[in-house]
């Protein structure tokens, strides 16, 4: 048989999974340089203006961090300096896009159905690497074509979005690599969000190096996101740098081959443990075995939103003096994005959106890890035991209502924190941004209850709830942007949230939120009573 038999077949299967995905992953990511280059045309209209915020910000080292090195003030350098946290974007998509379709069907035991099949033993890593590189290289071109309908350079705009396709295929290809090192698809996102976590901190120390002229600039070319912004857009592009990342790529996938060829069907390089005969106490209730399912992805979250929060924290009083030295125009960009309040005020209030989304995200994995155990067929021995399923399902409830609850409080103290350092005042600064954070809380529980009542009712389509909060999203942060009519945004959740710090505080639509999230829920728990299980 061919090394690489079945691999079309299994190509089209990828494709009808993420038929729904993919797309909207798409137009998600070309969007965001697009708003971009409204933003900076609309706040600063002017060469001049341009050239005074590239002064402002090309010496602030939690820039440089954030999105790299600014190498000058046209338009373009601006549009792609700030697009370059969507590396990390596309890179994180990459990774668990490839350990989702490898390593997960590999733990669920559908591999082994396929492989029985007229399939090769690699065909299944071929067709992920095939579908998510070519998404990426449709992202890329995609990104370009849209860039330069915006009027900016072809050739800077194709370095940009061929940028995006270096940082996917990078990051993909190490996800088939962790993918073949552990035998639970947990463990190779593990390592895979580690390297990218790697990854970050040698981009940010290598750009602070080169920014300041003194240290070790080389480590960016370390990193796969350092690739991306040696393409130089709109700077000078320097094409020989793709070479380099497709001689990485395919080593990567040589390696990804390799030490599959070295391990047995069902497990990793690195196996894990047989655990005891008998469970402890500690693992006696359906609450301790979902303790012990959330315990590790609830403490990582927890831990990321601390640090971000102490990041935005002590980033705020430097952005608050950029801002300042803007023009009107700016401002009031600015106001109609960040609302009312100081300029510090106006550029925390999105961050505490953006805290919304991604808690909502993380407690719609929740919901997801629930689905996991009934797809997978963990839950039917569990269910036969004396547990029914509303102590099952209302374990796993629990931690995806409380754990962005501590998530939000983790970031928002830290930013509270960090900022009432720089402002001398602690004690305002900590009960401000904890508080806004915490009214982002209704909002994120409103997508869990769409989450868990899909669970309950359709459960096939549980996953879309991730489209809803983009969609979502999209709504509130792109019509505030392009100044769509007041209706078209108010179709996002989050703008009926209160733009704190800064703004009036109104309970009523949080209420309604909390009420409507309870519902949510409640209806989810009730059809998860009358339908049949496992639905698959």
């Amino acid at each position: 048989m061919n090394a690489f038999a079945g691999t079309g077949k299994l190509v089209r299967l990828v494709l009808r999974r993420d038929r729904v995905l993919l797309p909207l992953w798409v137009a998600f990511i070309c969007m965001i340089p697009v708003v971009f280059v409204g933003a900076f045309t609309g706040a600063y209209p002017t060469a001049e203006a341009r050239q005074h915020y590239y002064e402002t910000s090309v010496h602030t080292r939690a820039f440089t961090i954030a999105y790299g090195v600014l190498n000058g003030s046209s338009l373009g350098e601006l549009v792609a300096w700030r697009s370059g946290f969507v590396t990390f974007m596309v890179a994180l998509f990459a990774l668990l896009t490839v350990i989702r379709h490898t390593r997960t069907e590999e733990e669920a035991g559908r591999r082994e159905l396929v492989g029985a099949t007229a399939v090769s033993r690699h065909a299944d890593l071929a067709a992920t690497l095939i579908v998510t590189c070519g998404a990426a290289l449709v992202l890329g071109i995609a990104s370009a074509v849209a860039l330069i309908g915006q009027g900016l350079p072809a050739a800077g705009s194709l370095a940009l979005g061929l940028g995006l396709t270096v940082a996917a295929c990078a990051f993909a290809s190490i996800g088939a690599v962790t993918a073949q090192l552990t035998t639970g698809a947990g463990g190779a996102r593990a390592i895979g969000i580690s390297a990218l976590g790697a990854a970050i901190l040698l981009r940010g120390v290598g750009d602070i190096a080169a920014q300041s002229g003194d240290g070790p600039a080389w480590v960016s070319w370390l990193t796969p996101l350092g690739w991306a912004e040696a393409l130089r857009p709109y700077s000078g592009e320097r094409w020989w740098v793709l070479a380099l990342a497709a001689g990485a790529v395919l080593a990567l996938i040589v390696l990804a081959v390799a030490l599959s060829e070295r391990r047995d069907l069902g497990v990793g390089m690195f196996q894990a443990r047989l655990g005891p005969a008998a469970a402890g106490p500690h693992l006696s209730s359906p609450l301790a075995l979902a303790w012990r399912l959330h315990r590790g992805p609830l403490i990582s979250r927890i831990a990321g939103l601390t640090l971000v929060g102490l990041v935005i924290g002590a980033m705020s009083a430097s952005l608050g003096a950029l801002m300042d030295n803007s023009g009107a125009v700016a401002r009031e960009v600015l106001a109609r994005l960040g609302g009312p309040g100081t300029l510090v005020d106006q550029f925390l209030a999105p961050m505490m959106t953006m805290l919304g989304l991604v808690s909502a995200f993380f407690a719609i994995q929740s919901a997801l890890l629930l689905r996991n155990e009934e797809r997978d067929g963990r839950a039917e021995p569990l269910l036969a035991t004396p547990v029914n399923r509303l102590r099952w399902a209302g374990s796993h409830v629990a931690f995806a209502l409380l754990g962005p609850a501590l998530g939000v409080v983790a970031f928002g103290a830290a930013a509270g924190l960090t900022h009432g350092l720089n402002t001398g005042d602690v004690a305002r600064e900590l009960l401000r941004l904890l508080t806004a954070a915490l009214v982002q809380l209704p909002v994120v529980w409103v997508f869990t209850g769409i989450a868990f009542a899909l669970f309950g009712l359709l459960p096939r389509l549980v996953a879309g709830t991730f489209a809803v909060a983009m969609v979502s999203m999209l709504f509130g942060w792109v019509g505030g942007e392009l100044q769509l009519d007041r209706w078209v945004i108010n179709l996002s959740v989050f703008e009926h949230v209160p733009k704190l710090p800064g703004g009036v505080m109104t309970p009523t639509p949080l209420i309604v939120m909390t009420v409507v999230a309870a519902a949510l829920v409640a209806a989810g728990l009730a059809g998860l009573t009358r339908r049949d299980m496992p639905t698959t």
